[in-house]
């Protein structure tokens, strides 16, 4: 019971930093498609939303937390520009951008009319003063952000209960018909749309807040700082599971009242003025728009500070405010182009991840040598760059019939089998040569 208080503000910490735009309006939109195929559509969803993210931020944490010093396992090359990717990726080229996107569309839009919205302004106006404060804030470090952020999460998790309690209690109607892909492959469909939520990607980067976290405590110990960080991680996990099976339950039995809409933004922002009227149209949006801009401060502070280290003659402000301006320029393609932009590049990048995060967890097995990892990324990035190319629209017909042999490649994840064969021969090749290597620290 100890352990269990002490450590529970480090996993409601955690759950902050994982709690973001794209875990607000994915789930929604996921609901509306999948409909009565609810249940393996939320499992998928789950597994790449939740359950992959737990074990990443076990991984690098167990490791000791820094990505690109578990990175440097591979080669240096492949760290400096696989970290960076990872930063950039949940930073200024999509997830900053998507806060201020977020912020429109449920925050501004639901209270324009629709001949304003088409116009542009609205938008641009609203990205302008939403950065101008992102800027302000990330410029002037202060515990303003982090007050704010340990009232607004639960305020958030409020907000989404209430929604979640009401459309249980006076439902909006009952399952909506399955659409497209999700009439067969609902749990494929959902598993990769989990990468949109960017989660993997932000829990390689978030195993180092924590162990940080602990060392300002005290607690230098290895063994313990793992223990607690699997704690956190579930604590975590347990509030992303919460608000993803809430919204996509809101979702899925929302189409009666407000039919089939194009965004999960707009699915959630229809969804609370059904369930509570204008009232909750407001409440939402000052609760969103709060938390975005929560957000984005701790995801521009992250990354100026991460590419000042690497290019120390750019200061902090001046990475900041370059990410802030290239926020803002991305932000005003919307919503829904900035989404289209984002699937091509994680389809690429997100098996990556989670092949390196697997390996990373148990490379003691193979002395951490570089062949093991480099042949199964490599064997894995063969068949995820096709898929990003492919979500792009770009096909070439020969390499697709050469993938289109693997298993479980109708269902997105071909680059699961691929991998696996690939640290098969780098164990092979380990166990061969062993006695003449050193492990490797």
């Amino acid at each position: 019971m100890k352990f269990i208080k002490e450590n529970l503000a480090v996993g409601f910490m955690l759950f902050a930093l994982f709690l973001g735009a794209g875990n607000i309006i994915f789930p929604p939109e996921l609901g509306q498609n999948a409909g009565t195929e609810f249940l393996p559509s939320i499992i998928g969803f789950l597994i790449t939303g939740v359950g992959l993210p737990l074990i990443g931020i076990i991984a690098v944490a167990k490791n000791g937390g820094d990505l690109q010093v578990v990175a440097n396992r591979i080669h240096p090359m492949f760290s400096a520009i696989f970290t960076a990717v990872i930063y950039l990726s949940i930073g200024p080229l999509f997830a900053i951008p998507r806060t201020g996107a977020v912020t429109y569309e449920i925050g501004i839009a639901p209270f324009l009319s629709e001949a304003t919205k088409t116009s542009g302004v609205p938008l641009l106006i609203t990205t302008l003063v939403f950065f101008a404060v992102v800027l302000y804030l990330s410029l002037n470090p202060t515990k303003l952000v982090d007050r704010i952020g340990k009232i607004l999460t639960p305020a958030l998790l409020i907000v989404i209960a209430l929604l979640a309690i009401k459309s249980f209690v006076t439902p909006m109607g009952s399952f909506g018909e399955a659409q497209g892909v999700y009439v067969t492959k609902a749990f494929s469909e959902s598993f990769v749309q989990g990468y949109l939520t960017m989660d993997v990607l932000a829990s390689l980067v978030f195993g180092i807040v924590i162990v940080q976290s602990l060392q300002a405590k005290g607690i230098m110990e290895r063994s313990k700082q793992v223990t607690i960080t699997i704690f956190s991680g579930i604590v975590a996990a347990l509030g992303l599971a919460f608000v993803y099976i809430s919204l996509e339950y809101i979702g899925a039995t929302s189409t009666e009242k407000i039919g089939y809409l194009g965004d999960g933004a707009s699915i959630i922002a229809e969804s609370a003025r059904v369930l509570f009227g204008s009232a909750g149209n407001i409440i939402l949006s000052l609760v969103i728009i709060l938390a975005c801009i929560t957000t984005a401060v701790g995801l521009v502070s992250a990354n100026a500070t991460y590419f000042h280290k690497l290019f120390p003659s750019l200061s902090y402000k001046t990475l900041a405010v370059i990410f802030t301006l290239f926020s803002l320029v991305i932000s005003n393609f919307g919503l829904s182009k900035l989404i289209s932009i984002t699937l091509p590049v994680l389809m690429f990048i997100y098996p990556i991840a989670i092949v390196l995060m697997f390996l990373v967890l148990f490379d003691q097995l193979f002395d951490r040598r570089p062949i093991v990892y480099s042949l199964s990324l490599i064997a894995t990035a063969l068949v995820s760059l096709y898929d990003g190319f492919k979500a792009a629209g770009i096909e070439v017909s020969w390499y697709e019939n050469i993938l289109s042999a693997l298993p479980l490649y109708d269902q997105s994840i071909g680059w699961l089998i691929p991998a696996i064969v690939g640290l098969a021969i780098g164990w092979i090749i380990h166990l061969m040569t062993k006695n003449t290597y050193s492990a490797r620290q």
